[in-house]
């Protein structure tokens, strides 16, 4: 998050200006809904791999001990 460190109220406040020119205020709230399941999706994945991870890590344990 080094590069997200110096990012002040100003920069956001332009960074959602430029947004509203680019997108329009009309299609927010479905480049919005977009962002939100993208968001969600990535998180379900990366919580998946890490309990695959969990389990191959347990298994592992199991076949040392046995």
């Amino acid at each position: 998050m080094g590069l997200f460190r110096n990012i002040g109220p100003l920069e956001i406040f332009l960074i959602l200006v430029a947004i509203m020119i680019i997108f329009g205020v009309g299609k927010l709230p479905s480049v919005g809904r977009g962002m939100g399941q993208a968001l969600r999706e990535f998180k379900s994945s990366v919580k998946d791999k890490d309990e695959e991870t969990t389990e191959v890590t347990e298994a592992k344990a199991e076949t040392k001990t046995s």
